[in-house]
């Protein structure tokens, strides 16, 4: 484009459709990361979501309750969890029962400031499963961007 083309363009608006904002607008609009020093103490969040994960894989809870403290990548991938786990329940004939367990020992680690990395031992009559938890500070609280139930 040459300067009377610009000039021409600037002046009836042409230009102004091929401007780039100048920040995205997910600078403004997404999440924001909060410091653990605004935020709780980690350790109860920690542990009740271990107890109601354990109780929404085995159906006795709906995973609606918890959305508020997952990110949606986590809410996805616990509810294809939540139905694979009704479907063998289904194809066993077994019904939806609260588990009985214990929590057990809860190793937490701080890798970042707002973000908090977590194992938690859960002891059921079966069985001794863990359970690996990733807390993120966004928008001033805590939300589990990652669970994974071993």
């Amino acid at each position: 484009m040459t300067h009377s083309q610009a000039s021409h363009a600037a002046f009836d608006g042409t230009a102004a459709r091929h401007l780039e904002p100048r920040y995205p607008a997910d600078d403004f609009f997404d999440q924001q990361p909060t410091s653990s020093t605004a935020l709780p103490d980690p350790r109860p969040l920690i542990e009740n979501l271990t107890r109601c994960v354990i109780e929404i894989l085995a159906g006795a809870r709906e995973l609606d309750q918890i959305a508020r403290w997952l990110t949606d990548d986590v809410y996805r991938h616990l509810l294809k969890r939540t139905i694979l786990s009704s479907r063998a329940r289904q194809a066993k004939g077994a019904p939806a029962l609260r588990p009985t367990f214990s929590i057990g020992s809860v190793l937490v680690c701080e890798p970042r400031d707002g973000i908090v990395e977590a194992t938690v031992v859960v002891r059921g009559r079966a069985r001794v499963r863990a359970v690996a938890l990733r807390l993120e500070g966004l928008d001033r609280r805590w939300r589990a961007t990652a669970i994974h139930v071993l």
